[in-house]
Order: C-alpha cells, then structure tokens, then sequence
C-alpha cells in the first residue's frame, strides 16, 4: 500500500480531526484572502478617485521669474525671457514612452481682459477634456456645445452680475454663458471660460498655448519618470509633478498595505497554532497504529511522509476553501464597508497563492508532530495494545 493511501485512510476514520484542521486553516486563509482582495480593490479605488481629482502633472513655458505669490494673493513681477508652447507641443505629449499612462491632456491659454471695467482672467480651454479632468464641477446649467458658448465662475458672476444667456465680450467676439460654476473654493471661481480656438482668434494668438494640464496613471510607473520624459521632448517647457496628490495616492496605499499584511501575519498564525495542536493530538491518539508501523518495517522517513502527506491533503482543502469564502466575503463586504465603486476583482493567482500559502503552514506547523512520531519507541508504543 502506498503512503499515501494510508494518509488517505487515516484522514477518513479521524474526520473531526481532519474537520477541526481544515476549518483552522480556512479560517486563517479567508481573512487573509478577503484582507488582500479589499486591499487591492481599495488601491484600485483610491488610484481611480485620485486619478480623477484633477492634474497630476503641470506644463508651462520656461522662464526666468520666480513664484511671486502667497495665499491667493500675488504680488506683481517682471517676467524675462519667457518661451510659448504651440499645439505641437502638445501633441508631442503623445510620443513619450509612458504615453499609455496619460489619460487626460488639458491645454489652455490665458490672458486678463477687460469686461465691464474689470478685469477678469479668460481661459481657452477644450471644453471636452476639461470637463473630464474636472469631474468635481457642478454647472449650473449645461456644457458649452458650440465654440460661441462660454462658462463663467461663480466670483466672476456675481460681480459681472452674469446669468445663463447673458453676452460677454472677448476682443471683437462675444460669447453667450451657458453655465455658471458652482463656488468650489478654488481659482476656477474667478475664471471666465472659453473655448480654445475661440480664445486664439479673440486673442489673436493663433496656435498659443499657456500651460498644459496632465493627468497621469502612475500605479503602474513613477510620476518622476513621466515628467523626465516630457521633459526630454519639450525642453522649452518646465514640467512639475503636483507632489501632494501623489504622495497622498502612495502613502494611503503604503498604508493600506502594512495593515494588511500585519493582520494576514497575525491571523496566519493563530490558524498555524491551530493545526500543531490538532496535529500533535492526533499523534498522542495514534501511539499504537505508529508502533505498529514501526515494528512490520516502516522507517522514521515514513512516518514523517505519512503526517505531512496528511498535512498537505488538509491543507490544499482548507486553502481552496479559504480562497472561495475569502473572495465570496470581499466581493460582498467591499461596497458597503469600504465604500468602493470599484468591483472586486477574482485574480486567478489568487488562487494558487492561498493554495500554496496554506500548504506552507500546514506543513511548518506538521513539522514538530511528524518528528514527534518519527521518534515515538515502538516497544513502547505497543505495550498499550
């Protein structure tokens, strides 16, 4: 007969033990895979909300001046030696290796016009991709749909005293507000909005560009690396990651990850507690089987065989089973506990990972009871019979 066949046997006619092994196992590998599934949702769900904040990266011309302003409130300067990017230059965007990873391009040229004795800052933007890049807007209103139609900050409303349908005028060109911008707090309260190419011709700055605007996916490479490359195709231009964004998007992740792995770590080995106890009872019970083994010829290696084979049967069940009810509790635990609009995901290597986990501490925590009864004496094994 072969040993495993006698793992087998002994498996069938101790099945509380077996029970009472696999539920310590698919207990320890249900919270570890549920952990590392709402884990990986929550990273997906943080790079996706992060990613839609806004720009992650910023382009402007190169100059000479220095950032002359504090709290929202800048102090006039001399520029020097400013350069201009052109719509080629955004293009040229495109062509960086990492050119995946660019999900958003915003360019916009500004510029202070003077409306109604004001004088009120004008931006060019393409309504479409700003629009996407700024998912936090509320329109009181709708999206501008042709390039005579504008959106107007809530500070520049009021004090313009303008409304939807009410005419602004830019240049020789007059555009009709479709929407204002609910006050969110930031510089976009004071903007007038335009389209591009209608800001150009308005402007008489054909093909300009002021700045461009990027939003990156960086889970799957460095920020630093993007900026390196458009640098590299652009080095007219000053490229700068907006720091905060990122390294909130990587320490939340950091974070999330060292909790989990410490709650796996501590959850692991309560399970692998759980198993040497099981296994060490087993091998108090089965004193004469093992004696018997040992006096019709088996060998101290097949003992340990014996018990660890024992082991890895239990253990690829218990860790199947924690895989099923691990990613079953994530799937349904995820949308309401961490509040995530991204779904779970059921990585396939998953699987083979809570497999392989679980015969990991099935057989560690094995390795003290098979020895145990490797060395057991058979004589006096036998005595009891």
């Amino acid at each position: 007969m072969r040993l495993v066949d006698i793992a087998w046997n002994n498996l069938r006619r101790r099945r509380g033990k077996a029970l009472l092994l696999v539920l310590g196992l698919t207990v320890g590998i249900t919270t570890v895979v549920a952990l590392q599934a709402i884990t990986h949702t929550l990273r997906a769900d943080v790079e996706v909300k992060l990613d839609e904040y806004g720009a992650n990266i910023l382009v402007v011309p190169r100059s000479n001046t220095l950032s002359l302003s504090y709290g929202g409130l800048t102090v006039s300067a001399a520029a020097y030696d400013v350069g201009e990017l052109t719509e080629r230059d955004v293009g040229l965007l495109w062509t960086i290796p990492f050119s995946r990873n660019l999900s958003i391009v915003a360019p916009k040229l500004l510029s202070a016009v003077e409306i109604a004795d004001q004088t009120v800052l004008v931006a060019g933007v393409d309504f479409a991709s700003e629009l996407e890049l700024k998912k936090w807007w509320r329109l009181e209103g709708r999206a501008p749909e042709a390039d005579d139609e504008a959106i107007v900050g809530a500070r520049v409303a009021s004090l313009l005293g303008l409304d939807m349908g009410s005419p602004v005028q830019v240049g020789d060109d007059t555009f009709r507000i479709v929407a204002v911008l609910a006050e969110n707090g930031t510089q976009d309260d004071d903007i007038l909005f335009i389209d591009l190419d209608a800001a150009r011709r308005a402007l008489n700055r054909p093909d300009s560009v002021t700045l461009v605007e990027v939003a990156a996916l960086c889970s799957a490479c460095p920020v630093e690396e993007i900026v390196k490359q458009i640098e590299a195709v652009l080095p007219q231009a000053r490229v700068s990651a907006l720091r905060q964004a990122v390294t909130l998007r990587m320490e939340t992740v950091e974070q999330l990850s060292h909790f989990s792995l410490f709650l796996s770590g501590v959850v692991l080995f309560s399970g692998g507690l759980v198993v040497l106890t099981t296994m060490m009872g087993a091998v108090s019970e089965r004193k004469q089987e093992i004696g018997l083994f040992r006096a019709i010829g088996f060998r101290s290696a097949h003992i340990v065989r014996i018990i660890l084979t024992e082991a890895a049967l239990l253990s690829v069940v218990g860790g199947l089973l924690g895989w099923l009810v691990g990613m079953s509790a994530a799937a349904l635990l995820a949308p309401g506990m961490a509040r995530v609009d991204v779904a779970v995901r059921w990585d396939p290597w998953l699987v083979v990972g809570a497999v392989g986990l679980a015969l990991i501490v099935g057989l560690l925590a094995s390795l003290y009871p098979a020895a145990r009864a490797a060395r057991l004496d058979p004589t006096t094994a036998l005595r009891s019979l």
